[in-house]
């Protein structure tokens, strides 16, 4: 996707780019207004697609416009329906601050201080760094926003009831931005920030409780209640029943290009999450990632379909 501002107006031009030298200045930015504008904007577009935010955000189904929400998500408590986040001020993100972005991936508060459900992964996100989270917002921000209406959430009461994610909350999230492990190469700690956060893996790959929220000691170790009721595989380094016997190019070529090693391919989420974003990551990044899954502790745990 192409950045698809137009600004005719001189006037407007020196305008804007004063508001962005102040903006950047605040995140670390520096150079040319338009240099720093565009490179960030490509970065939050990188960042989109390392967040699979495309196929949670579009009804490809029923042929709705990109990242103008609608998709249903079926779950246990109900089915939530994701939301706008094109820049309709009306429909959408379009009047979202820099500090409504921040707390919404740092600590699941819509701009009303309303609690997120957490179908939106904040629980991860929250590891997010802040300028990554910027940058999402830059690129989101420089699109043609669409009209688009989504509707309400269906959920099962009293579930329904958002105060109640508080209570959740204080027993299930903290709040937190990811930190390198010291000992750690760089690609190691890109790619653990990758899994861990931006890519938010462990959120389709982990195991819940009846309440939703995630059991850490089987992180990434798989589960027969995924999105849609499906199978997850288990993606731990286990010799039988996770990744074990994959090499760092095996994983690279299913990140890229969908493809598993006994020439199988990806469906359902994991093939969105290629088409929609993962295939356009670079090379290192995905061998980063590669490379700190094949480093985590072995998790025996077959994912198979339950017997009738």
């Amino acid at each position: 996707m192409s950045d698809r501002r137009s600004i005719k107006n001189s006037g407007i031009t020196l305008l804007l780019a004063s508001i962005l030298t102040i903006g950047f200045t605040t995140i670390g930015f520096s150079g040319a207004v338009s240099a720093a504008t565009d490179d960030l904007i490509e970065k939050g577009q990188y960042m989109v697609w390392a967040g699979g935010c495309i196929g949670c955000h579009t009804d490809v189904k029923n042929k709705k416009p990109e990242l103008a929400g609608g998709l249903a998500l079926k779950t246990p408590f109900g089915i939530f329906y994701s939301p706008n986040i094109t820049p309709d001020k009306e429909t959408g993100i379009g009047n979202w601050s820099d500090e409504d972005f921040l707390n919404a991936f740092r600590q699941g508060l819509n701009p009303a201080g309303e609690h997120y459900y957490p179908v939106f992964p904040y629980p991860t996100y929250t590891k997010m760094r802040d300028a990554d989270i910027l940058a999402i917002k830059a690129y989101l921000f420089s699109l043609k926003p669409v009209r688009s209406v989504v509707k309400d959430h269906d959920v099962q009461p009293p579930f329904g009831m958002r105060f109640l994610q508080g209570f959740w909350k204080a027993m299930n999230f903290t709040p937190g931005e990811f930190q390198d492990t010291t000992g750690k190469s760089a690609e190691w700690n890109r790619g653990a920030y990758l899994v861990e956060a931006v890519g938010h893996c462990g959120e389709c790959h982990t195991p819940r409780s009846e309440l939703g929220a995630l059991d850490h000691s089987m992180a990434l170790a798989g589960t027969v209640k995924g999105p849609d009721g499906g199978l997850v595989p288990n993606i731990t380094p286990h010799p039988k029943t996770g990744i074990g016997e994959w090499t760092e190019d095996d994983i690279i070529e299913l990140l890229k290009n969908g493809m598993k090693p006994d020439y199988d391919d990806v469906q359902g989420g994991m093939e969105e999450a290629v088409i929609f974003g993962l295939k356009y990551l670079k090379d290192a990044d995905l061998k980063a990632m590669a490379v700190y899954l094949l480093s985590l502790d072995p998790i025996d745990n077959l994912i198979e379909k339950p017997k009738k």
